[in-house]
């Protein structure tokens, strides 16, 4: 009942504020039960998102708050970025992507791989992949704080920042959700740190532990409990990220990260994972 109230409360705000809104509009967040939310994410604080909305034409803007578990996806507008960088005191986050409204994400698939790429280079595209029974779910990243952006200058592509916290057990089904929609030729850079126990007094760096024999993990030839990605809901092509690794997407999709391991039933601690995506326009992003 609480969250029915706050969607409709938003949804009429939104609507009171529709003619201001198209020359203000930096976000756009996408809700679990379909509905729309546009405006600029300003900060993120006890699981709340803080988003500004309306055109400010008295010089005033409308602030409303969303709690992160009705929240499905976040897109970023790449001109607020690029604003942000001529000294704006708060920072707009930057387009993540212009995917299909209609498209609905479910979970990567949860089929081991070989891994054949010693070079370590980006392997973000692949055919759908079949149903197991051992698929992960996804859930809605938990983040400490607001999406940051960072541009360079002399033409140089800009990048924003999403931090990630990534469970190493499997209550969210081995998967996490990082809120992100990339798309196809959009560059990408994680970095990770931590610790996470696997259990058996066994424990793991972001960069796995490649002695451990372990038949069940996703990529059965990198160390296990490793960082790693999978950008789709319907692609079992898995990238190995570790402690720090940069590589452009050949895909569209939700960004999800998991750790490379068989069984995460006595897993335990997070991976403290930065996310920096390139800022790109909705309308080429996917064309380089």
């Amino acid at each position: 009942m609480r969250n029915r109230l706050l969607i409709r409360c938003l949804l009429m705000v939104t609507l009171v504020c529709g003619v201001g809104v198209v020359a203000a509009i930096a976000d756009t967040i996408r809700l679990k039960d379909g509905s729309v939310i546009r405006g600029q994410i300003v900060g993120f604080r006890d699981q709340q998102f803080t988003v500004l909305i309306g055109g400010g034409a008295r010089g005033r803007r409308s602030q409303v708050t969303i709690y992160i578990e009705d929240v499905d996806t976040i897109e970023f507008d790449a001109a607020a970025a690029a604003a942000g960088a001529g000294g704006a005191s708060t920072s707009s986050p930057a387009s993540t992507a212009g995917t299909d409204d209609n498209a609905t994400y479910r979970e990567p698939s949860r089929t081991p791989t070989l891994s054949t790429d010693p070079a370590r280079t980006s392997t973000g595209g692949g055919a759908p992949s079949t149903t197991g029974n051992n698929s992960r779910t996804t859930s809605t990243p938990p983040s400490t704080s607001s999406p940051t952006s960072t541009s360079s200058t002399g033409g140089s592509p800009s990048f924003f920042q999403v931090p990630v916290r990534v469970r190493a057990d499997n209550s969210s089904n081995g998967w996490t959700n990082s809120g992100l929609v990339v798309r196809r030729g959009q560059r990408l850079r994680i970095n990770a740190t931590g610790r996470v126990s696997l259990g058996q007094q066994r424990f793991s760096t972001p960069g796995g532990l490649p002695r451990i024999n372990d038949e069940g993990k996703l990529m059965r030839n990198e160390p296990t409990g490793a960082l790693i990605a999978v950008i789709g809901d319907d692609n079992d092509e898995f990238i190995l990220v570790g402690a720090n690794r940069e590589f452009t997407s050949t895909r569209d999709g939700v960004l999800f990260l998991g750790v490379n391991e068989g069984n995460l039933g006595d897993n335990s601690g997070t991976f403290d994972v930065v996310v920096e995506a390139e800022a790109v326009s909705g309308n080429n992003g996917g064309d380089r």
